[in-house]
């Protein structure tokens, strides 16, 4: 199958700068994905963004503060290629891999095969690692039996959750590729039946509006939806549940907690620049 021309936007610098260039690059929201490729043994790092049309260099230049170059990419699945190398993930109760690795799945964890072709979600980002750690410490303390993972990606948080909970999963992404990688993965990760993946922009979809209240809803996007969504997100929330917030820097916590007054603060997990965020609707 040819697949449609790609380009591929990059820029080295630091590790420490590595997260702020990404957010913007992800902010401004025209790119399919974005990577940061680290040095394993040094302080370089590069910030990778696919596109399906040529980006303006100048443009993503004076947003990202730094000099980055674009260049078209041959016909070929960039993004798999690119994290054919990614080490396993670790994160909280689960093990992270992909089929490189199928080898080296310690005992006593929860494993999870990811291949994430066009999506969203390896467990490589902060973000994703924040969001698995959480939901192993939210699974110490409570039960779940309907579950909605917003902006799901390669599935892998809504995989998760079925494995957690054993309990139906929704997954829901605005790209179809996204949901149709999800599905292949929950498949590949004995949970098929258990997840549901739709293509579904918010929470209007009939499918996700019939399914409410959830009593656990995850939400690992970025800021600027997070807030958008919010008026959605708490209604979609029986008495009682949890919501996970991710996608969104330290710096915005505050910024997006503001939309999300009528519930409680649980806890934060932290990475680097990044943040996922517990939250609980008050019971009554």
């Amino acid at each position: 199958m040819i697949n449609p021309p790609l380009w591929k936007a990059s820029v080295a610098l630091t590790k420490s700068e590595a997260a702020d260039v990404s957010a913007a690059l992800e902010l401004e929201g025209s790119a399919q994905a974005v990577l940061i490729v680290e040095e394993p043994f040094a302080d370089g790092a590069v910030v990778e963004a696919l596109y399906t049309e040529a980006p303006d260099a100048a443009y993503l230049s004076r947003i990202a503060r730094r000099e980055i170059t674009v260049a078209p990419l041959p016909d070929q699945d960039w993004i798999r290629l690119s994290q054919e190398g990614l080490p396993p993930v670790r994160a909280g109760r689960f093990f992270v891999y992909g089929a490189h690795d199928a080898g080296t799945v310690p005992h006593g964890v929860i494993p999870m095969k990811i291949e994430a072709g066009l999506a969203f979600g390896t467990g490589h980002h902060e973000t994703t690692a924040l969001c698995l750690a959480a939901l192993s410490d939210i699974a110490r303390q409570r039960q779940f039996f309907n579950v909605l993972d917003l902006g799901c990606g390669t599935g892998l948080l809504a995989i998760g959750a079925a494995k957690l909970w054993k309990r139906r999963v929704l997954a829901s992404d605005i790209d179809p590729v996204a949901v149709e990688v999800t599905r292949d993965n929950a498949r590949a990760n004995g949970v098929g039946p258990l997840v549901t993946a739709v293509t579904a922009e918010g929470l209007t979809n009939p499918l996700l509006a019939n399914a409410a209240p959830y009593d656990l809803l995850i939400a690992n996007i970025l800021a600027g939806p997070l807030t958008q969504l919010a008026p959605a997100i708490q209604r979609a929330l029986a008495p009682g549940a949890v919501l996970l917030l991710s996608g969104l820097l330290t710096n915005q916590e505050k910024l997006v907690t503001s939309f999300y007054q009528s519930l409680r603060f649980v806890g934060a997990r932290r990475s680097g620049p990044w943040s996922a965020l517990v939250l609980e609707k008050p019971r009554r």
